[in-house]
């Protein structure tokens, strides 16, 4: 049940980073309305809280919170952007996947 809950946090805190990053490029690049910039800002605001949540040191945490987010990126590109991912994609964020989960439930030595 740990590790379910670690992983659900993960993805949490991928998708606040994304919607944070993804507003600004909308404004940016597409020509959205500036406005996009305050939503976008408190989503990095609740991502960077959530980084806060998880039960290890904060390292660790960056380093297998990365193969969570290359997961989120590619489920976004598909549900969001609506580019079917290639297979390639798909391989590579279930590798990014196996890294978390060696890095964060590896067994630890005092």
């Amino acid at each position: 049940m740990f590790e379910l809950k670690i992983f659900f946090l993960f993805l949490a805190t991928a998708i606040a980073e994304i919607i944070g990053c993804y507003l600004p490029y909308l404004w940016l690049r597409q020509g959205h309305s500036v406005w996009l910039l305050m939503p976008a800002a408190a989503s990095l605001a609740l991502f960077a809280w959530l980084l806060t949540l998880h039960p290890t040191a904060a390292g660790r945490t960056y380093a297998a919170y990365g193969g969570v987010y290359v997961f989120v990126a590619v489920l976004w590109l598909w549900a969001v952007e609506g580019i079917r991912p290639t297979a390639w994609d798909v391989a590579g964020s279930l590798v990014a996947l196996a890294g978390m989960a060696i890095i964060m439930f590896g067994p630890r030595h005092a």
